[in-house]
């Protein structure tokens, strides 16, 4: 990508609002393979599969003559977005649980595109040398924990089934879940795992951080969190009317899990900020170019 897309790029990351290509004032013309130049990609806050696979699609569009905007949002507004058409598509809906309300609420005016991988699962981790290794041992274990989980945002699927299932299940209703968002979730977790200390924290597969900190899942006899699950890409009900090509190439898209975390590792994984994220992603391309290539051919 060129110099003047990273420019912007750093510019805007702190706006929460990273463009990865300007938008002209008049709709661009079509592209020679019928679909529409502009794309604007929704962003969960806080996803970073999501993001990953985001940026990674933002660098093969971009280089195939496409304009492509990458805008955060939570995932309620995310949802609201594409079913208002204001954006046209996003690459990290998790069925059949975890974004299950949301879908049902927006369902009518959101398509789903394909299924990407079907590893996702639901967890709450603890430090790999914490003295339990299920979730049927914390509440024998509180004062280890401080009667806490450390969770994520309140308004996420993660929370919510914690919240709803695993607390009154596992006879923690005395325990605090503490949420905040997932980047304070992570901050906590480097801290205490730096300090020699216990930590329960809500997290998911696939992610970066079991590769970056030294921690395990706890298990979970009673299946409260639910079996694996989905990763779907959703768009605005246009979606495929306004880019058939692109559409094509993201319903058959696969990425395995192996894969995805050679990807989060070289975005997330070190002290990389987003005005990195487009660098990164290059050269993630470059090592990987033959697998990069088969997603549009």
């Amino acid at each position: 990508m060129n110099t003047p897309i990273r420019t912007m790029l750093a510019a805007v990351a702190a706006t929460g609002l990273v463009a990865l290509a300007g938008c002209a004032s008049e709709p661009a013309e079509p592209l020679a393979n019928g679909d529409q130049k502009d794309v604007t990609v929704a962003v969960f806050n806080g996803w970073p599969e999501g993001e990953a696979v985001s940026y990674l699609w933002a660098s093969v569009l971009e280089d195939k003559g496409y304009n492509v905007e990458l805008e955060y949002a939570d995932v309620a507004a995310g949802f609201t977005g594409l079913s208002t058409g204001d954006y046209d598509v996003n690459m990290d809906v998790w069925l059949p649980t975890t974004h299950e309300t949301y879908v049902e609420e927006f369902g009518d005016d959101i398509v789903d595109i394909g299924t990407w991988n079907t590893d996702a699962t639901l967890n709450v981790a603890v430090n790999a040398d914490a003295p339990v290794d299920s979730l049927d041992e914390l509440a024998d274990n509180a004062d280890l924990f401080d009667s806490t989980i450390v969770g994520i945002e309140p308004g996420a699927g993660l929370t919510a089934v914690t919240e709803d299932v695993v607390i009154p299940g596992y006879g923690l209703e005395d325990w605090e879940l503490k949420t905040s968002s997932t980047a304070t979730m992570l901050t906590e977790l480097q801290a205490a795992t730096d300090a020699g200390e216990n930590i329960a924290v809500t997290l998911w597969h696939p992610h970066w951080a079991y590769d970056a900190f030294e921690i395990k899942d706890l298990a979970d006899p009673q299946g409260a969190l639910g079996d694996p699950e989905g990763l779907h890409s959703y768009g605005s009900t246009d979606f495929e009317e306004k880019f058939p090509t692109f559409a094509g190439w993201l319903g058959d898209f696969e990425m395995d899990t192996e894969t995805l975390g050679t990807l989060q590792n070289a975005m997330f994984n070190s002290d990389a900020d987003a005005s990195d994220y487009e660098d990164i992603v290059d050269s993630w391309i470059v090592e990987n170019q033959e697998w990069v290539d088969s997603l549009t051919a």
